[in-house]
């Protein structure tokens, strides 16, 4: 980055933080999470919106930008901070001259705890359970679009090679809640063949994944890594390690743990547009990583605990290890899965590690 070395004497002698520093010595982007960073995208014509953080207009021909990031928050629907977060990240990174980041917000002021401010005609969600915006479920009072639609609308801007002509790549990552929006999204999204620029889906510590039968991990699965256990969990000793998917033993009490978002039973909004073999089909063909923090291991943050949920691994470093085994082992997907040291369910932690940078600023030419 131009001025990298004057940057850091700065540091030095201001004692101001890099990244503010770094948005002063590179003005020709958006470097803060406040209104004028922020941009409008209609969905299906109009008017119904939802709001984006960005550093660069979407709208405005730009032959600089070779990457692109698109960041999905976590249950508390903090935008804001997300966009704060891969700005550090894209700094660390060395790539904020040439990355546009965007920051969906999915607004919700459907519930106690989800008060959301909403401005006229901006899209309003469920903001938890099975339909909820994390699971592409349609807006409160508009049944067209659903949260995934948002995110189709968002990659078909980017991919307008009369705006962006030299992107070479687009990576959507989502941590906790945006984990599992990122994981799903990856999966049943229909226009991921048809933008012209190669995507990458980038999953961060969600407490829950997507199964594609009825299996689910045994100790088997887990056992080769006992640190991903619930602290006190004692592993139980068998004389030959049991088969790594296998259907719950309590499956007659957990009758819903193989619908959706768990399994593709039951499936609702935007995941019913394709059949159950189009997903398993695309499923195995995307480009996915799985990034789990080696100390995510504590039921804390919106930990899911649903029997459907418990199905999948009794913590969510457990349940991210055996999903990424089952994806390549049982479907012969080759997604990869990164272990993040001394991170826990932190997405500045997970998102500014040193192993992370590369996944989600990929090397462009």
């Amino acid at each position: 980055m131009k001025g990298l070395a004057s940057i850091r004497c700065l540091r030095w002698s201001t004692g101001l933080p890099l990244v503010l520093l770094a948005g002063i010595a590179w003005a020709e982007g958006c470097t803060s999470a406040t209104s004028a960073c922020t941009e409008w995208v209609t969905v299906a014509d109009g008017p119904a919106r939802a709001l984006v953080y960005r550093n660069h207009a979407l709208g405005a021909v730009n032959e600089g930008i070779r990457r692109a990031l698109v960041t999905i928050h976590g249950q508390s629907r903090d935008a804001d901070n997300y966009f704060r977060h891969a700005l550090a990240a894209a700094f660390l990174a060395g790539a904020l001259e040439n990355t546009l980041i965007i920051s969906v917000r999915f607004a919700s002021s459907a519930g106690r705890r989800c008060r959301d401010t909403l401005a006229p005609d901006e899209l309003n969600w469920v903001c938890s359970g099975r339909g909820s915006w994390r699971n592409g479920a349609p807006a409160i009072g508009n049944a067209q679009i659903t949260s995934y639609d948002v995110v189709d609308e968002v990659l078909r801007r980017l991919a307008r090679n009369d705006i962006f002509p030299n992107l070479k790549v687009m990576v959507v990552a989502g941590h906790s809640a945006g984990g599992q929006f990122a994981a799903r999204y990856g999966m049943v999204n229909r226009i991921h063949g048809r933008l012209g620029v190669p995507v990458t889906y980038v999953v961060a510590n969600p407490s829950s994944y997507t199964y594609l039968d009825s299996l689910r991990p045994t100790a088997g699965a887990i056992l080769p890594a006992v640190a991903a256990a619930a602290p006190g969990y004692i592993a139980p000793r068998r004389a030959e390690p049991p088969a790594a998917f296998a259907r719950p033993a309590d499956a007659r009490d957990c009758t819903a743990y193989d619908n959706w978002p768990y399994g593709l039973q039951n499936r609702t909004g935007y995941s019913t547009r394709l059949t159950d073999e189009q997903l398993k089909q695309q499923f195995a063909g995307r480009h996915t990583i799985y990034l789990v923090g080696e100390l995510d291991i504590l039921p804390l943050y919106g930990f899911d605990t649903s029997c459907s949920a418990m199905a999948q691994g009794p913590t969510r470093l457990a349940r991210g290890l055996a999903f990424g085994k089952y994806a390549n082992e049982n479907y012969g997907a080759q997604h990869k899965t990164l272990v993040i040291p001394a991170c826990g369910h932190s997405a500045r932690c997970m998102m500014t590690a040193e192993p992370v940078l590369p996944l989600i600023f990929p090397k462009v030419n």
